[in-house]
């Protein structure tokens, strides 16, 4: 199954991993320090899922820009679920940032040549 996985297309490894990691982000308060055997397992087993996929990622597609992809849309995508699940406060600040962040994302994800479609 692993060798399945290692040979999906990097932008595929690349959002599957992101999702991975934000589903283990996002649980993490959920472990409370790790006491709570369901949260704690789902988080763990979301970062490894999420490294892995990285890795895979970055067989073909340049560190920088990946790891630039992963943490533009980790970012806003935790934050959102941080805003509708746990009811976290964004300020007009953090929007904005939060939308140049999105949009440098955007920006090598459309314009670069560095990343492999």
């Amino acid at each position: 199954m692993l060798k399945s996985l290692a040979s999906m297309p990097p932008m595929l490894a690349l959002s599957i991993a992101i999702i991975c990691e934000v589903i283990a982000t996002s649980m993490l308060p959920k472990t409370q320090q790790f006491t709570q055997p369901l949260p704690t397992v789902v988080t763990l087993v979301g970062y490894a899922a999420a490294f892995f996929l990285l890795s895979v990622t970055v067989k073909s597609v340049p560190i920088g820009i990946a790891y630039a992809i992963w943490c533009g849309a980790g970012i806003v995508l935790v934050a959102m679920i941080s805003w509708l699940w746990h009811g976290q406060q964004l300020d007009l600040a953090a929007v904005i940032g939060m939308l140049l962040i999105l949009a440098g994302t955007l920006v090598i994800n459309l314009f670069s040549g560095a990343v492999s479609h």
